[in-house]
């Protein structure tokens, strides 16, 4: 079955801190502020779609 884009990508706050070269404090600080969605996943997990992260990249400087 192929898959759909727009299907989440869900990871832990640990897996999406490295995707995105950050710490996990800053993955947690993005969730605080309402700039990134987390999804609880049970009482303790979280868990971050990487769609999300992608859109929230931002590319910086160079020709346009």
């Amino acid at each position: 079955m192929p898959r759909n884009k727009s299907q989440r990508r869900l990871a832990s706050v640990t897996i999406a801190a490295d995707y995105a070269d950050v710490s996990t404090k800053t993955i947690r600080r993005y969730i605080a502020s309402g700039r990134l969605t987390g999804y609880r996943v049970g009482p303790r997990l979280i868990k971050i779609d990487l769609n999300d992260l992608d859109r929230i990249m931002q590319p910086v400087g160079g020709a346009a």
